[in-house]
Parts: structure tokens; sequence; C-alpha cells
């Protein structure tokens, strides 16, 4: 085990599973983002993928499920999670298969109906131009994600992505975030992170990280009990540009009275 992942635990047993404040992370130094939901709006396909392949199933005898039924059973799972809910009695080698094909029709449909959150570029170049390290930190299958980024056109704006299947548990738990600030060789005491649903959000937290909320799809008050800071709507929400402005001239009275 590296030294630099020990340092990563003994922070977890200071702050992990705690509600940060951004002002305890000034200078700031990186920022994790989640994909599905936080750089893009993708759940609608998602949901229109699920309800399809669900009603070929006849599940819930044959009655289409509800955006609020995907919201509480799907929306934020990783696969195994997902399907272990859906399908109990299924074994592994079925519901992998279910899991493919669902993945496989979302990337067909994502091309033509992917848009970025509202102001995703300008916190891109707000990001590029002070030089800060960023990562992308997904439950979505690595095929999904790389997709969605380059779709975006972020393939070169993030130097890691990391996928929670590939890590040695998925979000909600907190291996991917704390994957994410060992590739990036980040502090988690100068790290924040964007996230859009509840399961994102604690495997933030758990992190020992602050989490802003983006209240894309999820309702807001699943976000603030999983422990996010403060939510926004998106990018050009005037209460994101407050904060990170605020973060700023922390960091400068900080260096100016050292």
């Amino acid at each position: 085990m590296s030294v630099n992942y020990l340092f990563l635990l003994d922070f977890l047993l200071l702050y992990g599973g705690s509600r940060r404040s951004l002002s305890e992370i000034s200078p700031l130094e990186a920022i994790l983002f989640d994909v599905d939901g936080t750089l893009c709006d993708s759940d609608p396909i998602h949901f229109d993928v699920f309800q399809e392949m669900l009603l070929e199933l006849g599940f819930n005898g044959g009655v289409p499920i509800t955006e609020e039924f995907y919201v509480e059973n799907i929306a934020g799972k990783h696969n195994d999670e997902m399907c272990s809910i859906l399908f109990p009695n299924w074994d592994h080698e079925r519901a992998q298969k279910f899991a493919e094909e669902k993945e496989a029709r979302f990337r067909k449909s994502a091309p033509e109906r992917l848009v970025p959150v509202n102001g995703l570029h300008k916190v891109r170049k707000w990001i590029e131009d002070r030089g800060l390290k960023r990562g992308a930190v997904t439950n979505a299958p690595r095929p999904n994600a790389e997709l969605m980024i380059s779709h975006l056109g972020l393939s070169d704006f993030f130097r890691t992505v990391v996928i929670g299947n590939e890590c040695e548990r998925a979000k909600p738990f907190p291996d991917p975030y704390l994957k994410g600030l060992q590739d990036l060789k980040a502090s988690p005491s100068h790290t924040l992170v964007f996230e859009d649903s509840a399961s994102g959000i604690k495997a933030g937290v758990a992190a020992g990280l602050p989490v802003i909320g983006i209240t894309t799809r999820n309702p807001p008050h699943t976000l603030l009990e999983a422990g996010a800071t403060f939510l926004i709507k998106d990018y050009d929400d005037p209460k994101l540009w407050k904060a990170l402005e605020e973060l700023e001239t922390r960091a400068s009275n900080a260096e100016a009275g050292a």
C-alpha cells in the first residue's frame, strides 16, 4: 500500500462521513466530476432504455416504470446493485447480460441526445485558466463514460477517468474518489466534487470531500440528506460562482498574510 494511500485512509478517520465546508479546502487544487447527470443530462436516455427493456420482460406486470421508480431504484447505482434490486432471483450471468444490453442500447441512443449541463464549458474554462487538476469519477461502464466525455469535447480535459466497477467497491463507497485523488496526486484537503446523485454524494462525503450537488433530476432533499455541502441548479448558478470567488479571495488573503 502506497504512502499516499495511507495518508488518504488517515484523512478519512478524521473527516470521512461528515459534511464539509468549501472554506476548508482553500486553496483549491483539484476538482472531481461525476459524469451521468453532472456533465450531461443523460438520465432521460437511461430511463427510456430501462422502461423499454423492462416492458419487454413483462416487469411490473407489463406496467411501465415511472420516473419516481427510476430515481428511487436505479439512478446513480452501478449495474450489479441495480440488477440485485430489480431481479433479486436472477443469477449473475443473466443479470450481466441484461446490463450489457442496456448499456449497448444507451450508447446507441446517446449521441443524438446528449447535451452538456448549462454552464459546463464556462466552469471548464475557469478550471483550465487556473491550472487545477481534474478528473471524472463515475459508476458508468468505461465505454459509456468515454463516449459521453468524448461527445462533450472533454477527452483532453480530464487527467483521469475512474470507473466504479474497476475499483474494489463502487459508489456509494469512497473507493472511486480515493482513486481519483491518488491518480491526480491531489490532496483531499484541497479538492471538491460535483455530483448529482445521492449515491455519488455519499461516496464523496465518505472520502472526506465537500460535494456540490447538482439538481439535474434527483430530488434536492435526497442530495442534502446524502451530505451535499450545498446545491446548485447548474454551472451557471450564481451560488456556485459566489462560492468559487470566496475560495479565491480566501486563498489570496492567506498568501498575502504568509
